[in-house]
């Protein structure tokens, strides 16, 4: 798969596999087109050739019901939550129910008040999201990911901008979550401490090659890397 913006390459001949259950990190440098990357997966944007595959299903050349039934399969957690600051907690998750499975405003918020304390943010359904910590935020913007019950879940720099002590807390709920529902994560993320902490498998994009230069456990690639750029990559500073 080619993904591309007019003349502008941002990664070409892109083939990758993801394993059902796992938690699969997209990593590169600045610039490298890994939220470019997760546009193409969830139906954003096209890509220029190629495709992508859902339990091999196409995702592209699909007629626009089946995109649609595909997509359903999917829960977002954009780069800062994406939630909106005229609406509470509770009203930001109960935002996917209203909007494609039509239930009534009270069973929106019943599964809303579920999916916060599933996030660990239970008594907080009516506070707004410039009442909380950033990291809450992120917290409530997963919960938000997590109200259709998808079967994938796409997670865009979930700990940026956090403290240590949040970051870990996110992974420690991301590592939960997987382990209660089953369901695949896709994580874009750069931060060291979270790709160790919770990848079971990674790519590398390299944005000045255009390519993606590694695959495989992130452990594994930061022992026997070979590409300087992936090497430096994930062996900056000390890692647990």
């Amino acid at each position: 798969m080619t993904l591309a913006y007019g003349d502008f390459v941002v990664q070409r001949d892109l083939s990758f596999s993801i394993r059902q259950g796992s938690i699969f990190v997209v990593m590169g440098d600045s610039g490298s087109g890994k939220s470019t990357l997760m546009r193409h997966m969830i139906g954003l944007d096209r890509p220029v050739s190629g495709d992508v595959r859902y339990a091999g299903a196409p995702y592209w050349s699909a007629s626009q019901p089946e995109q649609h039934r595909l997509r359903s399969r999917f829960g977002v957690l954009f780069q800062g939550a994406g939630l909106l600051s005229s609406m509470t907690l509770s009203e930001n998750i109960s935002l996917p129910l209203l909007a494609h499975v039509k239930v009534p405003r009270e069973e929106a918020r019943e599964v809303a008040v579920t999916k916060l304390a599933l996030v660990g943010l239970g008594g907080f359904e009516d506070s707004y999201p410039s009442e909380v910590s950033g990291g809450m935020r992120n917290r409530a913007g997963l919960a938000r990911a997590l109200a259709l019950d998808p079967d994938i879940l796409f997670l865009d720099e979930p700990s940026a901008g956090l403290d240590p002590l949040s970051a870990r807390h996110l992974d420690d709920l991301i590592l939960e979550l997987r382990a209660s529902l089953g369901a695949t994560f896709i994580v874009i993320t750069h931060e060291l401490p979270s790709i160790f902490a919770i990848g079971d498998d990674a790519i590398f994009l390299d944005g000045e090659r255009h390519q993606m230069m590694a695959q495989g456990p992130p452990r594994e690639m930061a022992e026997t890397a070979t590409d300087p750029k992936v090497k430096a990559f994930l062996q900056r500073g000390q890692y647990p």
